[in-house]
């Protein structure tokens, strides 16, 4: 890598990186597993930016990049640990003196998690990223019909997941922006 190809990539690092995070967190639902994605996918994307095509669109590599890196560790973590029961786990007891948008959070947390990999990677790149059809369709490599037929899926799961659980759990939009809402 040329010192100019170098400097690009620190500045895309320093200027993305957060936001970057941020969806690798809501894909695997634990900051630790989010800061490993990100950084097994930046480390994928340093060895190739000179090469890079569209250099005006390296954030849609990366994303790509981490969604695969997530899948790739999924199927290696999973392979042969799948147990078979007759009830659902409880779930974790939740201390009473917590704030409602907390609980709320880790409600949401909790039913993106028990979504399969594309639902949720389409829900995360559509709700909390705020990106087109078409451009989830590009980094997911799926087709936009995928994409709204995921997106469907997902949010049936997501309101009896929520409608199960009762209006206590179901999260409630922020005045500021539409970020709470999922359904």
């Amino acid at each position: 890598m040329n010192a100019d190809d170098e400097r690009e990539f620190r500045e895309f690092v320093a200027a993305r990186s957060r936001s970057l995070l941020h969806t690798a967190y809501l894909l695997t639902g634990d900051w630790e597993q989010g800061r490993d994605l990100v950084q097994t996918a930046l480390a994928s994307t340093a060895r190739r930016w000179s090469r890079l095509r569209d250099r005006q669109q390296p954030e849609t590599y990366v994303r790509r990049a981490i969604y695969h890196a997530q899948i790739d560790r999924f199927r290696l973590l999973s392979w042969g640990k799948e147990t078979v029961t007759d009830t659902l786990p409880e779930p974790p007891a939740q201390a009473a003196d917590w704030a409602d948008t907390v609980v709320q959070r880790q409600d949401i947390m909790a039913a993106l998690r028990r979504l399969p990999k594309r639902q949720r990677a389409v829900i995360v790149l559509r709700y909390f990223e705020d990106l087109p059809d078409p451009e989830i369709a590009e980094i997911l490599g799926i087709a936009q019909g995928t994409v709204r037929s995921q997106t469907h899926k997902a949010l049936a799961s997501l309101r009896a997941a929520f409608a199960e659980a009762g209006p206590a759990a179901a999260p409630s939009p922020s005045p500021a922006s539409g970020r709470g809402t999922v359904a």
